[in-house]
């Protein structure tokens, strides 16, 4: 028995320690725009029946299957969580927010294959070409594609809420159409492979993307001179946080309390 619950209590502590790793991971994210925080999800390993002789119910009636003993828990995976973060201005022309369902569209590189890719993140800045890319360390060009002319000032750039680009030129004060944004959505969001830097790749969970403009296909509206926060609330991580210590120490006082049974009926033996 003392075995069973040291095997028991050790898969608690390596359960709770990748739950550690994702709390302190949602942590460091408070900042980052986009950021869709995660949550670890546990399931309870088999069951073992021990069956004792002359056992009995709280009835006084034979116990016909003996007892029931789990063998411990293990991490089931992660799930992330896609509630909208809080809207914020940033009053800069290329930063837009997605107003309910959707995600922008970027070309990444993937293992080694170029495929698309979905974030929440709206910081855009103009590259050297002046294509419109994810302000990300790798700078993921977005898809469609849209090319800002040289000769346009920032402020001259206006995104409309169904995602219409259009510029104003220096010397001429009329707007003119370049491009339009695209969104696309997913039947189970939940579902996307992160690949970190904000992006997201679909999966056989979460179904093909369904794309199309803002306000259309069931997709959201764009607001420009916005970004969206991480949706991390701060107080919910660090209780969190505190439980899944407490967690961790309650598991290794099992380990120290069936290692000193362990050893009182090793010295009865002797």
């Amino acid at each position: 028995m003392a075995i069973a619950a040291m095997h028991a209590a050790a898969t608690g502590m390596k359960a709770l320690d990748t739950k550690l790793n994702v709390v302190a991971n949602n942590l460091a994210n408070i900042n980052t725009v986009g950021f869709k925080r995660s949550r670890t999800n546990f399931e309870d390993l088999l069951y073992q029946v021990r069956r004792e002789p002359g056992a009995r119910d709280f009835n006084d009636e034979p116990i016909p299957h003996g007892i029931q003993v789990g063998l411990g828990v293990a991490v089931s995976g992660t799930q992330l969580s896609f509630q909208s973060g809080s809207v914020d201005p940033t009053n800069r022309q290329l930063d837009l927010a997605i107003q309910g369902e959707g995600f922008f569209q970027v070309r990444t590189i993937y293992n080694g294959q170029e495929l698309i890719a979905y974030t929440r993140a709206g910081n855009l800045v103009r590259n050297a070409n002046g294509n419109l890319v994810l302000a990300n360390s790798e700078g993921a060009i977005v898809e469609p594609a849209i090319t800002i002319p040289q000769d346009v000032a920032e402020d001259g750039i206006v995104i409309a809420n169904n995602g219409q680009v259009s510029v104003r030129q220096q010397g001429n004060n009329q707007l003119n159409q370049i491009g339009q944004l695209e969104l696309a959505r997913f039947v189970n969001p939940e579902g996307l492979l992160s690949i970190g830097k904000n992006l997201y790749i679909e999966t056989d969970a979460s179904g093909a993307a369904i794309t199309g403009n803002p306000l259309q296909e069931g997709l959201g509206d764009l607001r420009q001179g916005f970004l969206e926060g991480s949706n991390v609330e701060p107080v919910r991580e660090l209780v969190d946080l505190i439980f899944t210590q407490r967690g961790f120490e309650m598991n290794s006082q099992s380990i120290q309390s069936a290692n000193e049974s362990l050893q009182v009926v090793t010295n009865l033996r002797r």
